[in-house]
């Protein structure tokens, strides 16, 4: 099913979670393809919600939604009960179902007979190629930044999307490079980083941003954290296929550890911003820091700025929260280390 498109609108699920970061695939979907989005289907007047009309699988077929998005994360990415019974239901209706879990749809056969019996199509977005390549470490053409963390699930792609739009809005020639299902299904292309054997992580990345000679910029979706135990070695693999130029350093000041793991307090953004750049520099020597990216959605709009800037003063580089804000300061940062987006280049091997 990978040459088949999903097909839109959506109809965002976020069942009966209680935990925010749960749904960030449905939230960040919501974010930036409203207007793919007719609804999102929840299962409790108290769950949590986006916003969106609230909707049964019926009535969103009714109002042209095609796709139901489980965009919800579950205990080690597995199909529940709860998950495999609302999507029964949801084929049922006349949807097709799109799961960037880590279990697959089409491991469950009820499922598989469902869609089957109803002509649906039944997509698992984190089922990366099945030939993929080791890294090799050469240069290559065009310009790259990589979004980096303190910790996951503090903005990387968010971030990311947020510095895409500004360029574009500049004048640069800039893509995302989608690396997780959220980013992937906003994006409609990527690689599910998570689900690549770890010998081909950093060849991933390569294919995933090959050359290009257009003087123009890949904005590459970050994943994880080098000093989160449980995903290290993803954003190591990462850092070395995406052979970056910049990196922007993304950051929850609120974080009070890392996530999962509360016996691992947060590193600082100075031990991240150092730790980010030796490992990149690998394969790419002459990395640079381009800005510090917050997470200040739980503080207000003075408290905010505020903090940005006391931050940005501290390490000497522009600090915002891009989508409170915009990313427009990382965008000056980049124009001054590296000219405009007709003029970027780098040699090749």
């Amino acid at each position: 099913m990978a040459d088949v498109m999903i097909q839109t609108p959506y109809l965002l699920y976020l069942g009966s979670t209680s935990d925010p970061l749960a749904i960030k695939t449905s939230r960040g979907i919501a974010m930036f393809r409203q207007q793919d989005c007719v609804g999102e289907f929840v299962r409790g007047e108290d769950c949590l919600t986006l916003g969106l009309p609230r909707m049964s699988f019926a009535e969103a077929a009714k109002a042209g939604a095609k796709t139901l998005v489980l965009g919800v994360a579950s205990a080690g990415g597995a199909l529940t009960d709860e998950l495999v019974a609302d999507a029964l239901e949801a084929l049922e209706a006349g949807l097709d179902i799109a799961s960037g879990l880590h279990g697959r749809l089409r491991d469950v056969p009820a499922l598989v007979e469902a869609a089957e019996r109803n002509g649906r199509m039944l997509f698992d977005v984190r089922d990366p190629s099945g030939d993929l390549k080791v890294g090799n470490g050469k240069l290559r053409e065009g310009r790259r930044l990589l979004t980096v963390g303190t910790d996951c699930s503090v903005g990387k792609m968010v971030t990311t999307l947020c510095i895409e739009a500004a360029m574009k809005a500049r004048g640069y020639n800039a893509d995302f490079r989608a690396t997780g299902q959220t980013g992937i299904l906003i994006a409609g292309s990527g690689v599910p980083l998570d689900a690549v054997i770890a010998d081909f992580i950093s060849g991933a990345i390569e294919e995933l941003s090959p050359p290009r000679h257009d003087g123009g910029w890949d904005l590459i979706e970050g994943q994880g954290s080098l000093f989160h135990p449980s995903f290290a070695g993803v954003s190591t693999g990462l850092l070395h296929g995406a052979q970056p130029d910049a990196i922007v350093i993304c950051h929850d000041p609120v974080r009070e550890h890392m996530r999962g793991l509360p016996h691992y307090q947060v590193p600082t953004l100075a031990r991240t911003i150092a730790a980010n750049l030796e490992v990149a520099r690998l394969t790419s020597p002459d990395v640079i820091p381009v800005g510090i990216a917050l997470n200040t959605s739980s503080m207000s709009e003075e408290e905010g700025r505020a903090l940005c800037e006391a931050i940005g003063r501290e390490h000497g580089l522009p600090c915002v929260d891009p989508f409170a804000h915009g990313a427009d300061p990382i965008i000056d940062r980049i124009d001054e280390c590296f000219g405009n987006s007709t003029q970027s280049t780098r040699r090749s091997a």
